[in-house]
């Protein structure tokens, strides 16, 4: 019979044993806190190389800068040079160039009389500082704003009522209602309502209503002759033109004044007419050698009234235009005879 061998048997005393299971313990934390270590260190790392959050700035949009823009102003043109004529003055050269005789005076350093013109003599003229023009304005036409002026009331048809009673109760032809209420007939009917036109009521006894005039005219805005023209001998008849400011009515007109500058206040034409040029006639030339300066302007004129001679009284309906002069030299210069 065989026995089978036995396994040696270890003995450990109570001493080593404890020993044993304590240096295990340590071993065990060792080992747990280096690995708690590593991981801390590789989560560090993980942390130092993450990348940063972008942090959003602000950006400032430049804005436009608001910039001044100049009001274009007048810039004054250099002066002309003029060479005195024949009969020159420093009053007739200011008129003809619409400047003062100042500003004459200072240019050429003359004397305050400005009396040492010679035939011949340059001088410098200045030109006159451009006016800038008026505005424009809403203005209406002779005809609508004649129209927007008339007095008016509604009246609502009642029973019984015709057009003939509502135009004798308030003294208003009965064409007039139509034409204003557009009536093709004379028949109206109950609860109608019609527009009286009250400026279109018929004379009555006694004090006369006082008809309603348009608003003022605008000026006339002048075409032909240009401003500062020159007209010689070859010229017989000038012509003036002017654009029109609206349809005239038929006691209206447009006032035509010429003047003569170098004669004074001695030689003055006004005339009345309807349309929008009108001829100087041949008999207001000057008389005289040297070129004369006529200044000329358009007002519309409304009559009134006729005086005692029988012609009319002309009142102003509108506004002054602007004035232009011209020259005209008069007869030619006789001829000197022969030695």
């Amino acid at each position: 019979m065989v026995q089978a061998s036995r396994i040696p048997e270890v003995t450990l005393s109570l001493p080593a044993a404890i020993g044993l299971l304590a240096l295990f313990l340590i071993v065990g934390a060792v080992l747990v806190y280096l690995v708690i270590g590593m991981t801390a260190a590789n989560g560090d790392n993980a942390a130092a190389t993450a990348t940063p959050e972008t942090t959003a700035t602000m950006t400032v949009i430049p804005t436009e800068a608001a910039t001044f823009t100049p009001q274009p102003t007048a810039t004054n043109e250099p002066p002309v040079d003029y060479t005195i004529a024949s009969g020159d003055t420093c009053t007739s050269i200011a008129v003809f160039f619409n400047v003062s005789v100042q500003s004459i005076v200072t240019l050429n350093n003359l004397p305050a009389a400005c009396n040492t013109l010679s035939v011949g003599q340059v001088i410098k003229v200045p030109k006159p500082t451009p006016t800038p023009l008026p505005a424009a304005t809403n203005t209406l036409e002779p005809a609508a704003a004649t129209l927007a002026a008339c007095e008016k009331v509604i009246y609502t048809v009642q029973a019984n009522d015709t057009l003939a009673s509502i135009a004798a109760n308030y003294a208003v032809p009965s064409d007039a209602i139509k034409n204003y209420n557009g009536l093709p007939t004379d028949t109206v009917y109950l609860g109608m309502p019609l527009t009286i036109p009250l400026c279109e009521r018929e004379a009555t006894p006694g004090p006369t209503p006082t008809p309603t005039n348009p608003p003022p005219y605008p000026a006339a805005n002048l075409l032909l002759p240009a401003d500062g023209a020159s007209f010689t001998l070859a010229s017989d008849t000038i012509t003036l033109q002017w654009a029109s400011i609206g349809t005239l009515r038929e006691n209206e007109r447009y006032m035509v004044v010429v003047e003569d500058v170098t004669e004074g206040t001695g030689r003055r034409l006004v005339d009345y007419v309807s349309d929008t040029k009108y001829i100087i006639p041949p008999s207001f030339r000057p008389n005289d050698t040297a070129p004369h300066i006529f200044r000329w302007h358009i007002i519309s004129v409304r009559q009134s009234g006729s005086d005692d001679q029988g012609e009319p009284i002309w009142v102003d309906a509108g506004e002054m235009s602007l004035q232009r002069v011209f020259s005209w030299q008069g007869i030619a210069p006789a001829a000197t005879p022969a030695q």
